[in-house]
């Protein structure tokens, strides 16, 4: 095959619709669109009853995806002082924390939105849904290698206009963009689903355990009704805060027989692994959970919990530790949602850290019967085995998509080559 050929075979995806067969042309963004800056509005500058919408580049990775059909936020800010966007608009930080943030686009679709000074606006003739999307899926590892700084990121517009792109006709581009937008909605709506069980799971955990000065929930299950008050006792006199013996570095490698979990991974994927000769030498000599035990994070975000399941893991010191319920007076499976319920860092600095003495000397309240305990907690049990599956289904979506980006947008790099 001809340089040539290779060439146009490179500008064509490898999943097309149909009824398009013309080649993308090739150029760079800054011959597709004019990059425009943003305006100064700090987090100060937003209120409720501001006279304009307008968007701050922090909200791009926390409010809005690629598409932006509805803004937020409200500045009184002057006119005259604000940069205005125009419908089809796309933005991209200009500045942030690391090189893949800062290599996120959205595409602004109503018009007249205030852009706040740490944004690059890129104006097109082009379908800015479709320019988005492609900006955040094969594109944006190329944003992320040209942009600059290491604790503090920038992304200039002089970078963005060199950044080569390929694009299809017009209807070629709505087309991939109403797919992937479709897509989206469908995330959207099982996002709401999941929101839904989650609130559900909130209000129903406050109604199936006692509230401050109760000593009975308001919502019992009927065998257990005029069974008595529940107990209250600290967590000190249920049972021992135990952990695991602290694994060095050098203990640890990237394959083994035995997966680590450090504080930020438990419950996930392993950070690491350690040989099965450590690990049951660990195993006997100090503290190990046991089946069903409940692992509490006690540094970063304190407070997670995850049941250990059995399987074979160890994980690290102080970090993580459990409650060895001694006299047996808390089910395990009880005892995850009591966890739940305890808002370990009752304000900010109160607790940096997770210690002993904090859990021990927690106040919990429990039924007396360990039969109505359990009934408590297959009900919420059961309830999160459908957030966890509605959890995977958004997941598997959002693989879907990232997948299906990859297969609709031609790969630059080789058509660079």
């Amino acid at each position: 095959m001809s340089e040539e050929n290779r060439e146009k075979s490179a500008l064509v995806p490898r999943l097309r619709f149909p009824q398009f067969s013309e080649g993308w042309r090739a150029d760079r963004v800054g011959k597709m669109a004019e990059i425009f800056k943003g305006k100064g509005i700090a987090k100060s500058d937003i209120s409720n009853d501001g006279i304009h919408l307008c968007i701050r580049y922090g909200e791009l990775y926390t409010v809005y995806g690629e598409l932006v059909t509805e803004v937020l936020s409200r500045t009184s800010i002057s006119a005259t002082e604000l940069f205005f966007g125009e419908s089809n608009d796309v933005i991209i930080p200009s500045s942030g924390e690391t090189k893949e943030d800062i290599a996120k686009a959205a595409c602004v679709i109503p018009g007249r939105i205030a852009f706040g000074g740490d944004l690059n606006v890129l104006r097109t003739k082009e379908i800015g849904a479709f320019l988005s999307y492609y900006l955040n899926g094969p594109l944006r590892k190329n944003i992320a290698r040209v942009a600059q700084g290491d604790s503090v990121v920038h992304l200039y517009p002089y970078q963005i206009e060199k950044l080569p792109i390929a694009v299809p006709i017009t209807s070629e581009q709505q087309k991939i963009a109403d797919c992937l937008s479709s897509l989206d909605e469908l995330i959207t709506a099982e996002t709401q689903k999941l929101d839904a069980l989650k609130t559900h799971k909130k209000g129903l955990m406050q109604r199936l355990f006692p509230h401050e000065g109760e000593t009975v929930p308001r919502l019992r299950f009927p065998e257990f009704r005029g069974t008595g008050e529940w107990d209250e006792k600290r967590l000190g006199e249920v049972g021992s805060v135990r952990m695991c013996k602290r694994i060095l570095k050098e203990q640890t490698s990237p394959q083994g027989d035995i997966p680590f979990y450090k504080i930020g991974t438990f419950g996930g994927v392993p950070d690491a692994y350690i040989s099965r000769e450590i690990f049951e030498n660990f195993r006997t000599t100090y503290p190990f959970p046991k089946n069903g035990a409940v692992l509490i994070s006690a540094a970063g975000t304190i407070g997670r919990t995850v049941r250990y399941d059995g399987e074979l893991a160890y994980f690290q010191d102080s970090n993580i530790v459990w409650l060895e319920n001694g006299e047996a007076l808390i089910a395990d499976n009880f005892l995850l949602y009591i966890y739940q319920l305890i808002n370990w860092a009752p304000s900010v600095g109160a607790i940096q850290r997770l210690y002993n003495e904090n859990i021990l000397g927690t106040q919990v309240k429990f039924p007396r019967s360990i039969p109505e305990q359990q009934k408590i907690a297959d009900c919420l049990s059961s309830l999160d085995n459908l957030i966890t599956a509605q959890s995977q289904k958004i997941a598997t979506l959002k693989t879907h998509k990232q997948g299906l980006m990859q297969q609709l947008f031609p790969v630059l790099d080789e058509a660079q080559t």
